[in-house]
């Protein structure tokens, strides 16, 4: 696949193509929206919510998910909250998240069948950090419900900076507020 997305980047940027994409680091709507790795997400986010490229930083990772309030997901919001002026983020999961349901159990015998060490799955299996990063949440509105309060009230997070979240309908694009 390596050589076929260089060819295409080759491509792109004979053709200058490259350009039509010019933008402010800052975003264009001050807005930061936590979402998604999902491939489906990929053009359907943006198109849903009327966003062009410049408008907003999106930050994607397995689940929509901030878990922490030191987490990379953090992190990145407050660089967008300090050094790129948002002062709107959306945390937007959606329907159908394969994060949904996910179980550890299933990740480390996934890793034993691709060759992953026995004794070292093991070890990672009773580690409880191991076991929370790949346990997925059980319900999609309260998984951002629970994105949405550490956010919310994360210390470096100014009160101006509004915080809320969604569920996009992977199927209609329908964009649905999480209360």
């Amino acid at each position: 696949m390596i050589p076929e997305i260089q060819q295409a980047n080759e491509a792109f940027v004979a053709a200058g193509r490259g350009a039509a994409f010019a933008a402010s680091k800052i975003p264009a709507k001050g807005v930061a929206i936590v979402s998604c790795m999902d491939a489906r997400l990929i053009t359907l986010l943006t198109a849903a919510l009327g966003l062009e490229n410049g408008d907003a930083n999106i930050i994607t990772n397995a689940g929509a998910l901030v878990t922490s309030p030191i987490d990379s997901t953090m992190r990145s919001l407050l660089v967008s909250i300090y050094e790129m002026k948002v002062k709107t983020v959306m945390i937007v999961g959606h329907t159908d998240c394969g994060v949904c349901g996910m179980r550890s159990t299933e990740f480390f015998h996934l890793m034993q069948e691709r060759g992953i060490d026995r004794q070292f799955v093991q070890e990672a299996a009773h580690d409880p950090n191991v076991v929370n990063m790949l346990t997925g949440f059980t319900e999609t509105e309260q998984s951002v419900r629970d994105s949405v309060r550490i956010v919310r009230n994360h210390p470096l997070v100014p009160q101006d900076v509004a915080v809320e979240g969604y569920i996009l309908d992977t199927f209609t694009g329908e964009l649905r507020p999480v209360a």
